[in-house]
């Protein structure tokens, strides 16, 4: 199950910078997932200091 980002992003970018198959990018006001892309690493989940990521 791929990763999601809630409406608890703050935008700061951090998750984008962690995820090594990038699969995420900067949506309308917070970043997002692309589920297709995501290999479910977790990696962004742990860097995000608003705990705004999440498993699907």
């Amino acid at each position: 199950m791929a990763y999601v980002i809630s409406d608890a992003c703050i935008s700061c970018g951090t998750c984008e910078g962690e995820c090594p198959v990038g699969a995420i990018s900067e949506g309308d006001g917070q970043f997002v997932i692309d589920a297709g892309t995501c290999i479910d690493c977790g990696t962004c989940a742990g860097a995000c200091p608003a705990g705004a990521i999440d498993q699907e």
